[in-house]
């Protein structure tokens, strides 16, 4: 008589697989969202960085933003044309110009913000307020110990 072998635990997924399948959705969500404003993600992520710290250049918006230099130089063109950010050229380096929010650009990311807020609270509703905080203070632990070492 054989006796079945019984079978084999499932799998848990990798915790990689898990952040890259939370990243996608995040965005799928998120582009939805931010395109009722008239924006895309990468255009609401750089009007936030800019929110957070005005006046910086091109290259260190691209950076803030994690998209090329050549791309951000490609949506900062879109997003002047919109109304949504002014340049300035910078008084210690008059070759450098200093990106800014306009009140329409603040406007225009408050929406966003509001958008990204209702993202959020799907996200989080089946977490309770304090698995919201550990999930949030783990994921920025594991960003800060990849952030700054080479694989």
């Amino acid at each position: 008589m054989d006796a079945q072998k019984p079978a084999p635990p499932a799998a848990q997924p990798r915790a990689t697989y898990l952040v890259k399948r939370l990243e996608l959705a995040v965005r799928s969500h998120l582009d939805r969202a931010t395109s009722e404003v008239g924006l895309t993600t990468p255009q609401y992520a750089a009007l936030s960085s800019l929110l957070v710290r005005p006046g910086v250049t091109s290259a260190e918006l691209a950076r803030m933003s994690f998209i090329s230099a050549q791309a951000m130089n490609e949506m900062i063109g879109a997003l002047e044309r919109k109304g949504l950010i002014r340049r300035e050229v910078c008084p210690e380096h008059r070759k450098r110009l200093r990106i800014f929010l306009t009140p329409h650009g603040q406007a225009c990311l408050r929406q966003c913000e509001e958008r990204a807020d209702q993202v959020e609270q799907r996200m989080f509703a089946e977490l309770s307020a304090e698995e919201r905080q550990v999930f949030t203070r783990l994921l920025g632990k594991c960003s800060d110990a990849l952030a700054d070492s080479p694989l």
